[in-house]
C-alpha cells in the first residue's frame, strides 16, 4: 500500500531466507524484470553497447571495450559512464573520448596490469598493480583481467590460422584478435599451461581462499610476467 508517486524497487536473487517474499511481491502486482549476472567479459561489453543503443548513439566496439577497461565491470558505474559520455561529447563517443574523460582510471585498470604481465614486463605490471590497488580497483576485477588476458592468448595461440569470425563466436571480437595474436609470441604451450593454473588459483584466492589478496595478486602477476617470454 504505497503512497502516491512512490515507487519501491526490490532487488532479489530469488533465493535465501527471504525467498518467500518473491511470490508475495508477484501477487501484489509487482513488475518483474529478470537480470542475470554478467560474468563473461564479452557480455559486459555487450551491456555497454546496449546502453549506448538505448541512448540512440552508435559506438564502435573498440570504444565499448575501452570503457570497460577504464571503468571496470560494475554495471551501475558503466551505465552511468555511458550516459555521462554521451552528454559530455554530444554523442560523439570514440576511444579517444573514453580515454580523455577516464584517463585517470585507464592508467591503472586491470587490463593495463594484465597487458604488461602477459608481455613479460614484470616491473611495469607490478607498478600498475600497485596504482590500481591504491586507487581502489577491486581485487576481483584485477584477477579477472589477468585471467581474461591469459585465456585469450590460449584461445588464439592454440587455434593459429582460425578466421577472426570463428574466434568471435568463441567470445573474442575480431578487432581484438590482432592484439592478442601479437602477444602469443611471448608464449609456448607449456608456459601457457602454467599461466592458466596461476590465474585459476588466483580466482579462488581473491574470492576468499587467501588471507591476503593483495599478496596473492602480486604473486600471480609476477608469476605470469616471469613465464612470458619463455617461448
Amino acid at each position: 500500500d504505497l503512497p502516491d508517486q512512490t515507487v519501491m524497487v526490490v532487488q532479489h536473487t530469488g533465493g535465501g531466507r527471504a525467498k518467500a517474499l518473491v511470490p508475495d511481491l508477484r501477487k501484489a502486482g509487482a513488475q518483474e524484470h529478470a537480470a542475470g549476472r554478467l560474468s563473461r567479459h564479452m557480455d559486459v561489453v555487450g551491456f555497454v553497447r546496449s546502453e549506448f543503443r538505448g541512448l540512440d548513439v552508435r559506438v564502435a566496439p573498440e570504444a565499448c571495450e575501452a570503457l570497460v577497461e577504464a571503468v571496470g565491470t560494475d554495471l551501475r558505474q558503466l551505465a552511468s559512464a555511458c550516459g555521462q559520455l554521451v552528454a559530455d561529447t554530444g554523442g560523439k563517443v570514440d576511444v579517444e573520448a573514453v580515454r580523455r574523460y577516464h584517463s585517470g582510471v585507464v592508467g591503472v585498470s586491470g587490463f593495463t596490469v594484465a597487458e604488461r604481465a602477459v608481455t613479460g614486463d614484470v616491473a611495469g605490471a607490478i607498478e600498475a598493480l600497485e596504482w590500481a590497488m591504491h586507487t581502489g580497483v577491486p581485487h576481483v576485477v584485477l584477477a579477472d583481467a589477468l585471467a581474461d588476458a591469459v585465456n585469450s592468448i590460449a584461445m588464439v595461440g592454440t587455434q593459429r590460422g582460425t578466421p577472426p569470425a570463428e574466434l568471435a563466436r568463441q567470445g573474442l571480437p575480431p578487432w581484438k584478435v590482432k592484439k592478442v595474436t601479437a602477444q602469443t609470441r611471448y608464449w609456448s604451450i607449456d608456459t601457457l599451461g602454467s599461466a592458466l593454473q596461476v590465474v585459476a588459483r588466483l580466482n579462488g584466492e581473491v574470492k576468499g581462499q587467501a588471507e591476503d589478496t593483495s599478496y596473492a595478486l602480486e604473486r600471480a602477476v609476477r608469476e605470469v610476467g616471469s613465464l612470458a617470454g619463455v617461448a
